[in-house]
């Protein structure tokens, strides 16, 4: 039978805001850190609501290079202490939500005498400090194995290569089955709803906040005994609404990646480019049958909720690729491309390099007590909700409780036979058997969105019965992820995505063109 759809529709969820309670938390913000916040607090017991302005993962959560690394180039930089940390918590990730994650075999090819054996020996303590949540040990290949696993490299003065293990994994997927697993544990956990100032006791403590319910416009007045700022790069605007004029926390550096078809890096291993000219590394990374090219690091003045890749980003990694692919790709190669911020710590010294701001977290408590925390990334964003309510326990919020994460599976952890036709169904692990049913079921949602994509109707009517779906741009680019495979078919199947919307949610042909629109808009971003 098909789970109760009950507790995932968003009617159930509002409801709980009517009532006038205490919440014990309230985290602002659906991304990555957000998530593991809410998670955290609610595997100890405590009545957790989370609320998010737009979409779990919209910003820079759906952005990443798709990896759950330990940071080979923190290992360069002498970061230790944040690359064990890291690696630790990518083997938990990887058992959590085995769905998601998986094992990804990288090779640095080398050109020269030197590069091969400086790797090997540095790929060696990064899977020493993995200690026994090892994925597997780096080792060095000759030239003749190098070619025949990356058969599309150029081959000109190749010496060999590096292998070696890290994790690779859906990030906005990992997002939405967070947010089910946390209403899975009683939580109350909101996209589409925008917190828009907050409360506060005669003392100037904060108490709560106050959130608009983005679809009907209806005001929330809701108190908490803590109250957890986690908006990425928006940190600063939820800062100024507690103390106007506060100095800036958060520095944006944007970071682009392409997408290319499966040709240009046909086998199952990464490329790691090791060293590129402005000092990072540069990935090409096997993704639901394409390839994520990237990234870069540019700093930008201003928090935009859609950055857009800059010429100059994408021409930097189309020549850097091209340098080492036989076939370089080309502008009109690409399928799609998008463009993340990440909430980098703002520096004492604006000449600072992004690439050297550390990327470990922060957490900042307030006069009033509004605790707010930046930095990290995905690898670590169960730690991070860890540290934040261990924080909240220590300041006297919250009634101490053993955190109960680091064994928690993810919702869909568990897995299921996936279907040989179906190969991408494998993402919904053990929510397949259901999906499947719904198939059979109903034979007109079998019916791809595009004829040359994998993804159906049912995919669309799911992800809104049970993954909080909401609009043409939540299912298309957080759902089945078709706006970052191929931006030109998103926009082909938009129609149709906004009338099973339609349908599912009761909204008229009004609504059905508005959301065409918007996503249109929002599309614009990813076309090359």
């Amino acid at each position: 039978m098909l789970p109760p759809t009950l507790p995932f529709q968003r009617k159930t969820l509002l409801r709980k805001l009517d009532s006038p309670q205490l919440w014990d938390l309230i985290v602002i913000g659906g991304g990555a850190t957000g998530l593991g916040v809410a998670l955290d607090g609610l595997s100890r017991g405590y009545k957790t609501l989370l609320l998010e302005r737009h979409d779990f993962a919209k910003g820079t959560s759906s952005r990443s290079t798709k990896l759950v690394h330990g940071g080979v180039r923190y290992l360069a930089q002498g970061d230790i202490g944040l690359v064990r940390e890291a690696l630790h918590e990518r083997g938990l990730l990887l058992k959590n939500a085995p769905h998601l994650c998986q094992n990804q075999s990288f090779i640095i090819p080398s050109y020269d005498w030197w590069s091969g054996p400086y790797y090997t020996l540095g790929l060696k303590l990064y899977d020493l400090l993995s200690g026994k949540l090892s994925l597997g040990a780096a080792r060095h290949i000759g030239k003749s194995e190098t070619l025949h696993r990356l058969s599309t490299i150029k081959p000109e003065g190749l010496r060999g290569g590096v292998v070696y293990h890290d994790g690779q994994f859906d990030d906005a997927r990992l997002a939405v089955n967070l947010a089910q697993t946390g209403i899975e544990l009683g939580g109350t956990l909101l996209n589409h709803m925008a917190v828009t100032g907050l409360l506060k006791t005669g003392k100037g403590q904060v108490a709560g906040v106050r959130a608009v319910d983005q679809e009907t416009g209806h005001t929330y007045e809701v108190r908490s005994k803590a109250v957890v700022n986690a908006t990425g790069v928006f940190v600063d605007t939820i800062r100024q609404l507690d103390a106007p004029g506060t100095a800036p926390l958060v520095r944006p550096s944007q970071g682009i990646h392409l997408v290319l078809d499966k040709s240009f890096l046909p086998g199952p291993d990464a490329l790691m480019i090791p060293k590129t000219d402005d000092g990072r590394v540069l990935f090409a990374v096997p993704w639901h049958g394409r390839v994520v090219v990237g990234t870069t690091d540019t700093p930008l003045s201003e928090t935009l909720e859609e950055p857009r890749a800059l010429e100059a980003e994408i021409d930097f990694v189309l020549r850097t690729a091209g340098r080492y692919l036989t076939r370089p790709p080309r502008r009109e190669d690409i399928l799609s491309l998008f463009a993340g911020l990440r909430p980098l710590a703002a520096p004492q010294h604006d000449s600072a390099p992004t690439k050297e701001i550390s990327r470990s977290h922060k957490i900042l408590v307030s006069d009033t007590g509004l605790l707010t925390i930046t930095g990290g990334k995905w690898t670590t964003y169960r730690r991070m909700g860890q540290d934040v309510v261990d924080r909240l326990i220590a300041l006297g919020k919250l009634p101490d409780a053993p955190s109960r994460t680091a064994t928690l599976p993810i919702h869909g952890a568990g897995g299921a036979p996936t279907p040989p036709d179906r190969p991408h169904l494998a993402l919904y692990g053990s929510d397949q058997p259901a999906l499947r049913q719904l198939l059979q079921e109903h034979p007109e949602l079998s019916e791809p969105l595009d004829p040359a994509l994998e993804f159906t109707k049912a995919e669309v009517v799911w992800a809104v019965r049970y993954e909080l779906a909401r609009t043409v741009e939540d299912v298309l680019a957080r759902r089945v992820r078709l706006l970052f495979l191929d931006a030109r078919a998103a926009q082909r199947a938009a129609p149709t995505v906004a009338a099973l919307l339609a349908q599912e949610l009761g909204f008229g042909a009004d609504w059905q063109q508005r959301q065409i629109a918007e996503f249109e808009q929002v599309a614009r971003h990813y076309l090359p």
